[in-house]
């Protein structure tokens, strides 16, 4: 996670009532820090090509949950892309 925020306070920051940990926009939050965390991993270990495979899934997984968002409530998609920064 980021040394900033910690998982529990991405999903409270991100949870859309009390206990809920499985929207669409926590999911995306979550998966956000984690690859934003591995971002200083990779400027140290270049060559690390497994954890790499791994960064690789959770971006494929974050942009399903995006798609998934965009076709079922376009408010809420663009509300996460604002909040999140991520489409310029």
């Amino acid at each position: 996670m980021d040394t900033n925020m910690t998982k529990q306070e991405v999903i409270l920051a991100h949870a859309q009532h009390e206990g809920d940990t499985g929207s669409p926009e926590v999911q995306i939050a979550l998966l956000t820090a984690r690859i934003e965390s591995l971002k200083a991993h990779f400027a140290m270990h270049k060559k690390d090509n497994h954890s790499r495979r791994g960064l690789l899934q959770m971006v494929a997984k974050r942009r399903k949950l995006l798609t998934y968002l965009k076709n079922t409530e376009i408010e809420r998609y663009r509300a996460i892309l604002v909040k999140l920064e991520l489409r310029k």
